[in-house]
């Protein structure tokens, strides 16, 4: 018979992800977290096979819950709307999550999904990206019948790189601290003034 595991992993996980919150990936080692969470090292190494892919792992549970929580507040009829939910989800996470939402938001993922990122992993991380593309290009058809690079780059200034500049530094406060009402009325203004804009035309090839 197995050996009974005597360690909730999901609550290892949730004690690596405040800890990277806390003090950056860098400062994660297998003892300070075998210390946090009161486990043997052994037991990380049995779970996981090493710090790194405990990390990994990590972090791709979190984007995942993020974009699941992403993908639920873009359900919205209007699809002005639908974008300005997708823009918030941030804020909405970090009310729920304020851990993961502060790690997303602080700690490049290269520092946790390195070169020697485990095959599995790596495919997590390949479906990840492809569900993210899947939902700027869906949401992009929605506003404009469009598909294509220019229009999708429109999309990702207003859910990536408008609440990235906006929450960040709310997010990289005290934990708890979370975005404040002023910066998602103002990302929400932001957001509507972008898609009031038509994305550029579409480059024509050579060959047209």
């Amino acid at each position: 018979m197995a050996r009974p595991r005597l360690h909730d992993l999901g609550e290892l996980l949730d004690t690596a992800e405040r800890l990277v919150a806390e003090v950056g990936a860098s400062g994660v080692t297998v003892r300070t977290l075998a210390a946090a969470a009161g486990v043997p090292n052994g037991t990380i190494y049995h779970a996981f096979g090493s710090i790194s892919a405990l990390l990994g792992r990590v972090w791709l549970r979190a984007a995942n819950d993020f974009l699941d929580l992403q993908t639920e507040l873009a359900d919205r009829p209007d699809p002005v709307d639908a974008v300005v939910g997708a823009a918030g989800a941030p804020a909405v996470f970090a009310q729920r999550r304020p851990a993961a939402a502060r790690m997303l938001m602080t700690v490049k993922r290269d520092h946790l999904l390195g070169p020697g990122l485990p095959a599995e992993l790596a495919d997590d991380l390949l479906a990840l990206d492809k569900r993210l593309v899947a939902l700027l290009v869906r949401l992009t058809h929605r506003l404009w019948g469009r598909r294509d690079a220019a229009a999708v780059e429109v999309l990702t200034t207003c859910v990536v790189d408008l609440p990235t500049a906006l929450f960040r530094r709310a997010l990289s406060g005290p934990p708890g601290e979370g975005a404040g009402e002023d910066a998602r009325l103002r990302l929400d203004a932001a957001v509507r003034a972008v898609l009031a804009i038509d994305p550029p035309a579409r480059q024509r090839s050579t060959k047209d």
